[in-house]
């Protein structure tokens, strides 16, 4: 197995393809779901739906950049609105 591993590393085969799958499976739902849970408990109980509107828009965005990270469109996001200003 040791030597296997070598040889994957000493041909370069080796990627982080399984990490970020992982993370994205994984991680992302269960911090969304966390700051859902947390949103609801400290706004939803004082019955202040306004602040409690106002943070989740904050999340809106976080998602927003996260999906472009993740798919890799930033670069075409970016050249669009740079389009915008440069005529």
């Amino acid at each position: 197995m040791t030597t296997m591993t070598l040889a994957a590393l000493a041909q370069g085969e080796l990627n982080t393809t399984g990490v970020r799958a992982w993370l994205l499976d994984n991680i992302v739902p269960l911090v969304l779901l966390s700051v859902a849970l947390l949103l609801l408990w400290l706004g939803g109980g004082k019955g202040d739906n306004a602040g409690v509107m106002r943070r989740l828009a904050g999340v809106v965005v976080a998602l927003a950049i996260i999906g472009l990270a993740v798919s890799g469109l930033g670069v075409d996001v970016g050249e669009w609105l740079a389009g915008l200003f440069t005529g």
